[in-house]
């Protein structure tokens, strides 16, 4: 369980830490995939208020809102392959433990602990083919394509978006 350390300010405008300990948010999917939630935000620029409701206590989503983030580690057990999917984010990933396989049309591959991706909504998915857990840490940006981009992607390209939450 990763720490979560947040910092704010109190009723005088000083800055403090706010919180300190495991993420408040976890979800168990059914393969046993966890998305640990970390923060998320809901605008660009995000507004700094001196106080806020937890931002990763609402409903799993893949990809962030309009204009949102979102952060989140994700551990997937041995054997566990995700769907093929593509979101309109760009995703920054630093793999933490474990080995995961970054699969997309045609090609694959493998990423180790230190190993730093940066997903441009393509099509793809995750299998992790060893006999470990893996952890990443992903950072979710929203996104928009462009039309040039889907124009030149083929027909069917946008029914994989993924918008709602993961079935694994």
């Amino acid at each position: 369980m990763p720490r979560r350390v947040v910092t704010g300010h109190n009723l005088d405008g000083d800055s403090v830490f706010l919180t300190d300990g495991p993420p408040p948010v976890s979800h168990t999917l059914p393969d046993g995939v966890v998305f640990q939630e970390i923060w998320a935000t809901d605008a660009t620029p995000a507004p700094i208020a001196p106080d806020e409701p937890e931002p990763g206590d609402r409903p799993l989503s893949v990809p962030p809102g309009p204009h949102g983030t979102v952060v989140r580690v994700v551990v997937t057990p041995p054997g566990a392959i995700s769907p093929m999917h593509r979101t309109r984010t760009v995703d920054y990933g630093v793999v933490l433990d474990g080995e995961a396989v970054l699969v997309l049309s045609g090609s694959e591959r493998t990423l180790r602990p230190g190993d730093i991706f940066i997903q441009r909504g393509t099509d793809h998915r995750w299998e992790n083919r060893s006999d470990a857990p893996c952890r990443i840490l992903f950072v979710l940006l929203d996104g928009e394509f462009t039309d040039e981009l889907v124009a030149k992607l083929p027909p069917d390209a946008l029914d994989t978006l993924m918008d709602d939450p993961p079935t694994h």
